[in-house]
């Protein structure tokens, strides 16, 4: 099932998921970093990251939702979809419940955490891990997103649509 949403012939929302997960999951890191070394540089970083992924998970959001719509209905990969989708909310909204108590209850110029904000990030990073392999699930082993024509000797996606009839990968 190919992509409704491309540029260049690849789906946006493949090409725009890297950013927030690379983000929110650097954030993670270096709230760890922080944890370990107690330098608040760390945490300003995490705070900024987490603002970053964010923002890029509200931009690839719309684009896996229209994919999600033109899923036939009554198959593995709607329901694995709803679960990716509604998952990966989650994980947004427990970012953002994070970087406000990082805003909120830090002294003034820090953004170091509470325990609830750290709890917050960790469980979203968590939750990501998962939603992250059900996207895996629905390129990879059911296709969502896949090119009709993709196979080893396809031409280029900026030469036009691949061959149909080519020999499948």
């Amino acid at each position: 099932m190919e992509s409704r949403v491309k540029i260049a012939g690849h789906p946006i929302h493949q090409m725009l998921i890297p950013f927030p997960l690379g983000l929110l999951a650097t954030a993670v890191i270096f709230d760890i970093v922080w944890l370990i070394t107690g330098t608040a540089v760390f945490e300003t970083v995490a705070f900024y990251m987490i603002i970053a992924g964010i923002i890029g998970g509200f931009a690839a959001a719309p684009f896996g939702l229209v994919d999600w719509l033109a899923i036939p209905p009554n198959t593995r990969a709607r329901s694995v979809g709803m679960l990716h989708g509604l998952g990966n909310v989650v994980v947004l909204l427990l970012f953002i419940g994070s970087c406000w108590l990082r805003y909120n209850d830090a002294p003034p110029n820090t953004h170091i955490p509470t325990t609830l904000a750290l709890i917050l990030s960790f469980a979203g990073a968590s939750l990501a891990v998962v939603t992250g392999w059900l996207g895996g699930e629905l390129v990879d082993r059911l296709g969502v997103g896949v090119d009709n024509g993709a196979n080893l000797d396809a031409q280029s996606s900026l030469r036009g649509p691949a061959a149909k009839d080519a020999r499948p990968v």
